[in-house]
């Protein structure tokens, strides 16, 4: 998939800093009524939303879709628990994965392919300590001053 064919219309930036990433995979998302509409005017909000495996299947919630505004009886509830679809091996192997201690299914994107579904990438991570943080942060911070330096001296 080239990066030109995808058009991201949620992100969560704040993941990144809160769990090592392990594993990502793409999934589609069970959708009703006018929440295309909405994500497509890219009302939809991932921060603090999360997957759980239940019976076999993959649900995501506390993703926040805003009910479309020329929508009629049909916008739902916005933070409703909304069904993934994934193959069932990738579900079976997910979910043993999440049985470990400390993994999370997290939600970092939300786009609309090339095809114009609307997907979703999860990811499998797992929670870093405040020390985990701060040693980024401090990576970042030196990888930075390195950069500024090279940059003034050529």
């Amino acid at each position: 998939m080239k990066k030109e064919d995808i058009r991201i219309v949620a992100s969560n930036r704040k993941a990144r800093h809160e769990y090592f990433i392990e594993d990502t995979i793409e999934a589609g998302i069970v959708l009703k009524g006018t929440e295309v509409k909405s994500i497509r005017a890219g009302r939809i909000n991932v921060k603090e939303s999360y997957a759980i495996v239940e019976n076999g299947e993959i649900f995501i919630y506390n993703m926040h879709i805003s009910p479309y505004e020329q929508g009629n009886i049909h916008n739902v509830d916005p933070i409703r628990k909304r069904k993934l679809l994934l193959h069932k091996r990738e579900i079976k192997r997910l979910e043993a994965q999440v049985m470990q201690k400390g993994y999370t299914l997290i939600p970092l994107t939300v786009y609309i392919n090339e095809d114009g579904l609307v997907k979703i990438e999860l990811a499998l991570g797992k929670g870093k300590k405040l020390y985990d943080k701060r040693e980024d942060i401090a990576k970042r911070d030196a990888m930075r001053k390195i950069e500024r330096q090279v940059k003034e001296r050529y």
